[in-house]
């Protein structure tokens, strides 16, 4: 019987149905026109399941017409081919047994929009339509005629015309097998998933083909491809694949498809009809015919039967799917070949997971299988490959086809250099650090441009700058931490401060202690034994403030830096405005009345110096509220040209403006008493202090002025870290130094050394102190004047007076007396310095 007829009677008798379809014209028959619904370019065949069919049987229309001239191969054979797979599959008693397969065939006269207009016709049975309105002049219900379902399609061929056929098939769930759309937009299972295939997709082609160029060790190709969807998807997938693979851009030009897809018509067709043997085998298991369970045929059901299907083809070839509906790649490879003035086509190799090039000796595929090859050629030159395709491992095989140092492939021939394998490089790769700038034009040529300054190269094509607290590698591949540097307490900047301050901070112990063993002597009383203390403990707190300079930035150092760099200064100059301030108050009044001053007491100028301090504190307090402290990583402050020298630093969170702010204060004090100093200039040379003092403040003022130069002046350098450091703790410890050395050291000298002139004297009224100062000053010849204009009257050097306010009388006939004690005591007291009362 017919149905068990092998396959080489029917490949026997099915260049005959091709020959009669060359010349049976293509028209409407009985079998191809159902009443009310004429298709002038159709086929209509009754069965129990029908099948759709999409065939380009015309070309494109010109003129306003939808279809052209006829097309024989790409069109006539494929629609015959199909035909002759229905006739196959319905005289087979083992496939689909009584059960008859049907087709509705339309042409797509290879144009998208019309093959979509046409495709209707296979969704026509799945759209209810409304009767309602419909009346029949008898009166009587309207009578509608469903078209035959389709249940599933064979087609189409373009590419272009699939993709626009699959997104009107999948909303009503009609499966889709094309015999020739190899687009690898196809591929894509969340758009076209009722789309499958037995065509391998151009991703496999254009793997392939990369696959070639690499084992030829070329990068500078070219590709000709047909224009369409075909064609130019090829490409795009031919250069994805080359860049994934490390192979350049491609260029591109347009222009040849071969005709090869008979086989895989029928391939389709018989997938189809194995999926709806093995839907009938599970849902209608012991029926005749198809069962209520296939009436109608699901599709959702019916896809899941073809993408499980697995049977060999008609060229003996496995027909299978994946996950996404495309077959395997399965590829000759041909080499078009010149040989005296002949060309011909010659097998050089094939790929089927990875590429074989053969040897003279290795046998072609016809020699091994005894069976017909297919394959689709998208480029050809004198000397050129024909198709290639995707790979799973990336795996290349020679065959022994290369020799020596690999410039010699076997069974290849090229024009003038007959087996010797021609380079094709137009640009050498670049370096480690380079970026490719592509030749405008020539997509294949290229500069090879360094990554410079802060980059680092990202792709073949890219630089790219580094994180802020990066640079790059040596060989700029990448980047790495920039390091972090702080000041060290062995760095040579850390030296002078570090001997500065041990030293100052074991003067000022030894001067404290002093003037604690000796606490009771007239020196210590004359110089103010509480305002000194104070003084002492500030100048303390400015050499301990190196230490806290130096050390690790972290939260409970920066917290310290805040409040005692700016706390110890103005501990100190409170102290010395208070003192400078008593004697300004004490000779201004003195001259204007004999009444004593307000708030000269001991009591009242330590109340006047922590008024002072407080301050400062008060700013700090203001200060860690509004900003509270933490250490920060500076990566700007030296991040360097060369990024070899970029480092980051750790520091506190002070920036020069909050470090003027924090020092302001201080400075203003200084200032202030400065002024005062200036002031008492004249005062007598023994009169608490006043001289050390003023010597104290110009020195004081001669330090700061250099260090806001060289402070400022440094915020560029690479060294800033180290000279603003090094600069600011040197001048507050000189600062400190000057104050000790001027105000304590002589008192040291002579409480140690000469204690003869440690001793009290006498006792004398503030009116007699007060009047020897001024009537010394009117009435002194000038050549006993100092050099500055002082007077050389002795005076008392302290005061200790109770306070007396303005408005508190001095009784009459007494005279307000106070204590004064004066060195050297050999000394002659001043003529005028007398005490009486009434």
């Amino acid at each position: 019987m017919p149905g068990k007829r092998g396959w080489g009677w029917w490949w026997a008798r099915l260049p005959f149905c091709l020959l009669l379809s060359l010349y049976g014209p293509w028209v409407p028959s009985s079998l191809g026109k159902p009443k009310g619904h004429p298709h002038m370019n159709s086929i209509r065949i009754d069965g129990d399941i029908t099948l759709g069919g999409l065939f380009p049987v015309h070309g494109r229309g010109s003129e306003g017409k939808a279809c052209g001239e006829l097309k024989k191969e790409k069109g006539i054979h494929r629609l015959e081919a199909m035909l002759f797979a229905l006739d196959r599959i319905n005289n087979d008693p083992d496939l689909l047994p009584n059960v008859t397969l049907g087709a509705r065939i339309l042409d797509t006269c290879s144009r998208d929009t019309h093959a979509l207009e046409q495709s209707l016709t296979f969704v026509q049975a799945l759209i209810e339509k409304d009767g309602t309105e419909v009346r029949c002049g008898s009166g009587g219900p309207p009578i509608i005629t469903k078209p035959e379902r389709v249940v599933g399609v064979i087609g189409a061929s373009g590419s272009s015309v699939s993709i626009m056929v699959a997104n009107i098939l999948r909303l009503f769930k009609i499966p889709q097998i094309s015999y020739a759309s190899t687009a690898p937009d196809l591929s894509d299972n969340s758009r076209y998933d009722f789309f499958s295939r037995v065509v391998p997709s151009d991703t496999y082609q254009a793997q392939a083909m990369v696959d070639i160029v690499r084992a030829l060790k070329w990068n500078y190709v070219s590709t000709l491809a047909s224009e369409g969807s075909y064609g130019e998807s090829g490409v795009e997938a031919f250069i994805q694949k080359s860049r994934e693979d490390d192979r350049e851009r491609i260029g591109q030009d347009s222009a040849y498809e071969q005709e090869g897809k008979v086989q895989f018509v029928i391939d389709a067709v018989y997938a189809m009809g194995h999926a709806l043997h093995a839907m009938h085998r599970d849902l209608c298991p012991g029926r005749v015919g198809l069962c209520p369970r296939m009436d109608p045929v699901d599709g959702t059901q019916l896809l899941k039967y073809i993408r499980s299907v697995n049977f060999s083809g008609i060229a003996g070839n496995p027909v299978t799917f994946n996950e996404n509906g495309d077959a395997p790649g399965r590829y000759d490879i041909y080499q078009y070949q010149l040989r005296n003035g002949s060309a011909e086509y010659k097998v050089i190799g094939s790929w089927t997971d990875h590429l074989h090039l053969r040897t003279p000796e290795a046998p072609t595929p016809k020699q091994r299988t005894g069976q017909l090859d297919f394959c689709s050629c998208p480029f050809l030159w004198p000397g050129a490959f024909l198709p290639a395709a995707h790979s799973q491992d990336k795996k290349l095989w020679m065959d022994d086809s290369l020799e020596g140092n690999g410039t010699k492939i076997e069974r290849m021939h090229w024009p003038g250099s007959g087996q010797q394998l021609p380079r094709s490089i137009c640009s050498l790769p670049c370096q480690p650090g380079e970026r490719k700038k592509t030749v405008k034009g020539t997509p294949c040529c290229w500069h090879c441009e360094p990554c410079t300054g802060y980059q680092y190269q990202v792709d073949r094509y890219n630089c790219k700058t580094c994180p802020y607290d990066m640079r790059p590698t040596e060989n700029r591949t990448g980047c790495r931490p920039i390091p972090i540097i702080k000041l060290e307490w062995d760095s040579p900047w850390a030296v002078l401060p570090l001997f500065l301050a041990v030293v100052g901070i074991a003067a000022t112990l030894f001067v404290v202690l002093t003037f604690m063993r000796y606490n009771d002597t007239p020196i210590v009383k004359a110089s103010g034994r509480e305002l000194s203390y104070v003084l002492l403990a500030g100048i303390f707190l400015c050499y301990a403030t190196t230490f806290l300079m130096i050390a690790e930035p972290d939260l409970g150092t920066c917290s310290l830096r805040r409040v005692f760099l700016g706390l110890g200064m103005s501990i100190s100059y409170a102290a010395l405005l208070t003192k400078t301030n008593r004697i300004y108050r004490i000779f201004e009044q003195g001259k204007r009345s004999v009444s004593a001053p307000r708030f000269i007491s001991p009591a009242s100028q330590l109340a006047i110096t922590f008024s002072l301090i407080s301050l400062q504190l008060l700013g700090i307090c203001v200060w860690f509220v509004v900003d509270p402290s933490h250490s920060v990583v500076d990566f700007q402050d030296q991040r360097t040209l060369d990024p070899r020298f970029a480092r980051g630093v750790l520091k506190c969170d002070i920036s020069d403006l909050s470090l003027i702010c924090l020092l302001g204060y201080s400075m203003l004090l200084m200032v202030t008493c400065t002024v005062y100093a200036i002031k008492t200039r004249g005062v007598p040379e023994t009169f608490n202090e006043a001289k050390p003092i003023g010597f104290t403040m110009y020195t004081t003022c001669i330090v700061w002025l250099a260090f806001i130069p060289i402070f400022f002046g440094t915020s560029q350098s690479a060294d800033k870290l180290y000279i603003q450091t090094t600069t600011l703790t040197v001048s507050v410890s000189l600062s400190a130094s000057v104050s000790l050395g001027m105000l304590y050291m002589p008192k040291v000298y002579i409480i140690l050394f000469h204690p003869e002139q440690n001793v009290p004297k006498r006792k004398r009224s503030l009116k007699a102190v007060v009047t020897a100062a001024t009537m010394s000053n009117k009435f002194t010849p000038k050549g006993n004047f100092r050099p500055n204009g002082e007077a050389k009257s002795e005076l008392c050097e302290n005061l200790e007076a109770p306070e007396t306010s303005p408005s508190q009388a001095i009784p009459p006939g007494h005279t307000l007396l106070v204590q004064e004690q004066c060195w050297p005591p050999n000394r002659p007291t001043s003529p005028t310095a007398t005490m009486h009362s009434s």
